[in-house]
């Protein structure tokens, strides 16, 4: 499958596309971002937390912990990867049924019963159904609130808005890193992952109440043919002169597509389709068999084994937050200045050096502090390259380049990919690195110069330009 036009450059920058919100209507779309984006916070923090509540769980049940052992720790870290996968496949769905905002307020609850059960788990089972659980929710904020942004937001705004999400994402986890390290010092080993474990049920709160507030997807509402509701939302949220223009795009496309049936499997049949949702699950995937996650569920684990003790690895994972959130607002300004291309190929390079220096820190270099802090650094260098290029272009390109009939769908096949890849590096992540070390980060080394390659032969440009545009193209593309 190529998506390819004659020029790799094949959806360049469209130089009408001007920055004309006023600064009242970019604010009222900034508070929006910001509560749906809550979304993703809880989706870092559930993501993270478990890095260093791992540890303090593999403790025995008279200390406090589960009793964990290599093969369980893997079944409580990949259970939330594995309900994130199915969340995904059918939160999209849901979004497309119900609506981006109605699904927002479901997650919410999801996160807060998920988050709730983990803590309060009595054993290895009933914390591996909740993690599952808490893993629906994630799974289903990262198929539709990327999507709900966008279809919020004007065109020449998508990009930062979007990734706003990002960086809640690697916000969370950076709280989570963060939290970890003061509740180990402050609370205790006695049950300290409980808490750690706890304190997501309150952004859960703040987001399902402030998702009270929020306008529903004026696209999403087009596509229900309540046409009327979808021109007063964007009145609410665009500049009085943007309005009719953008109703009037989106209202012909809903039109083209009035008579074609409801988004489901049978609409792969159709070609240029099915080849942009199989792009869109190949991105998806293969931006997880980077190894990022690896580095962000298992950072102390990693740091453990270079020689470095439980406090010191736990407060050394929170420069792999502060990292990781300095890196996403990098990408983001970078995002106003160059192509979605570029800075995923650029970001591949980097990675895929990272990735050497961490394996030969680990098959070459003796046991020692120093080796401790080469494989830090490398693990920093590796995340300002993944979160500030890869991560960064990735949700975004996502949330932009699937039809509107079937964006809910096509977005959570796509996901569904990330998230099922995510839990077999999750799952076989701490055997594999128990049975060959250092050379675990060599294997996902070469699985990133082959992502490279298919990124340079497939992946289009779409900055500055219309979700109808970049549609549109895609239907000429694969029309035969």
């Amino acid at each position: 499958m190529d998506v390819r036009d004659d020029t790799p450059q094949a959806l360049a920058p469209s130089s009408t596309v001007k920055d004309s919100a006023s600064p009242e209507v970019y604010r009222r779309l900034r508070l929006i971002t910001i509560i749906a984006t809550f979304g993703g916070l809880l989706f870092g923090y559930d993501t993270g937390v478990i890095s260093g509540a791992l540890p303090f769980m593999s403790l025995a049940p008279e200390k406090g912990g589960l009793g964990l052992t290599p093969l369980t720790e893997g079944m409580v870290a990949s259970s939330l990867v594995l309900g994130a996968a199915f969340g995904a496949l059918y939160g999209g769905r849901l979004s497309d049924r119900h609506g981006r905002r109605k699904t927002i307020l479901g997650l919410a609850v999801l996160f807060f019963v998920g988050a709730l059960g983990t803590a309060l788990a009595p054993d290895l089972w009933v914390m591996v159904l909740f993690r599952v659980l808490l893993g629906l929710a994630v799974g289903g904020a990262s198929a539709t609130v990327p999507v709900f942004i966008a279809e919020l937001a004007p065109a020449e705004r998508r990009g930062r808005l979007v990734t706003q999400n990002e960086l809640m994402i690697v916000t969370g986890q950076l709280l989570a890193y963060t939290s970890n390290a003061v509740i180990a010092r402050t609370v205790g080993e006695g049950g300290v992952w409980r808490w750690m474990l706890a304190i997501a049920t309150v952004p859960a709160v703040l987001l399902w109440f402030g998702m009270l507030f929020v306008p529903e997807s004026p696209r999403w509402l087009a596509s229900r043919g309540r046409f009327d509701d979808a021109l007063g939302t964007l009145g609410r949220i665009r500049d009085a002169q943007d309005v009719d223009a953008e109703f009037a795009e989106s209202k012909q496309r809903v039109t083209a597509d009035a008579g074609e049936p409801r988004a489901g499997w049978r609409d792969l049949g159709t070609p240029w389709i099915r080849n942009i949702v199989v792009f869109g699950f190949g991105l998806a995937a293969l931006t997880q068999l980077t190894g990022v996650n690896s580095i962000m569920y298992f950072a102390p684990t990693i740091l453990l084994d270079t020689g470095l003790g439980t406090q010191a690895a736990l407060t050394a994972t929170i420069a792999n937050g502060v990292v990781a959130v300095l890196a996403v607002s990098t990408g983001m300004w970078l995002l106003g200045r160059f192509g979605r291309r570029p800075m995923l190929l650029t970001g591949q390079i980097g990675v895929t050096v990272s990735l050497v220096l961490i394996g030969f820190c680990f098959l070459v270099l003796p046991e020692s502090a120093a080796r401790s802090y080469l494989v830090l650094a490398s693990m920093l260098t590796f995340l300002l390259f993944m979160q500030g290029c890869i991560a960064t272009v990735f949700w975004l390109m996502l949330s932009e380049i699937f039809p509107l009939r079937l964006r809910g769908f096509a977005m959570g096949t796509a996901v569904f990919g990330t998230w099922m890849a995510n839990f077999l590096v999750t799952l076989a992540f701490p055997p594999l690195i128990g049975a060959v070390g250092g050379t675990t980060f060599l294997l996902f080394a070469a699985v990133n110069v082959v992502t490279f390659v298919f990124y340079v032969r497939t992946v289009p440009e779409t900055r500055g330009r219309s979700m109808e545009d970049i549609e549109s193209h895609f239907r000429r593309q694969f029309a035969a």
